[in-house]
């Protein structure tokens, strides 16, 4: 039995969970290439940043950045633009933070909404498949026979819905571990770009002083 006779066999109902897993594959592919152009090796990058601007430059830092996919990249742009004109560093990284987190979490609801409500549609096709083969039964006109192939029709919706959830409840879980990890690598980006500008602030002072 191919998929399209099972779609066709199953009800309307196996229509629409044919859609949601159609949108799930889409919304995983999309934020796995997104996830994964946005990869960035972090310790490398502030090695790099920190000797450019101990020889202050600035452009240079800020060009590195651009040239850098990411949302570590931005924030670290961010946090050297608003050093270079005499801003709160710490309070232009969360207000990129706030632009940068969202974009991450992009359609991961609607794949957790997936995940949840196909087993409900599943149960949904198969209460509708058992009321019509009751109903030929009541009305006379299902045999054993016939009752038992819809009954086995009705179930394949369960089994459908069950089939779409499992997966997009993994891919779920998957996405969002990665989404924490890029909070943890923004996070440790903006503590050491940080301490770099106080520490450097103070050594500039030192030597001011002298």
């Amino acid at each position: 039995m191919d998929m399209m006779t099972l779609i066709r066999d199953g009800g309307p109902i196996m229509y629409v969970i044919a859609i949601c897993s159609i949108a799930a594959v889409y919304i995983f592919i999309e934020k796995w290439f997104q996830f994964h152009r946005a990869q960035t090796n972090v310790k490398e990058l502030i090695s790099g940043l920190e000797n450019v601007l101990k020889r202050d430059g600035m452009i240079e830092a800020i060009t590195l950045c651009d040239h850098t996919p990411g949302p570590v990249a931005r924030i670290l742009t961010a946090a050297i633009q608003a050093y270079q004109n005499g801003d709160d560093i710490k309070q232009a990284i969360d207000d990129k933070a706030q632009t940068e987190v969202p974009r991450l979490e992009a359609h991961l609801n609607i794949l957790a909404t997936i995940a949840y409500i196909t087993p409900l549609l599943g149960l949904l096709g198969t209460v509708i498949g058992l009321l019509d083969a009751f109903r030929s039964m009541k009305q006379g006109t299902s045999t054993l026979d016939v009752f038992s192939s819809g009954m086995s029709i009705a179930l394949i919706c369960t089994a459908a819905g069950l089939s779409v959830a499992i997966p997009c409840h993994i891919a779920y879980n998957y996405l969002v571990s990665r989404v924490q990890a890029f909070c943890v690598e923004m996070e440790r980006a903006s503590s050491e770009i940080i301490y770099f500008f106080a520490q450097n602030k103070k050594t500039g002072k030192s030597s001011h002083d002298s």
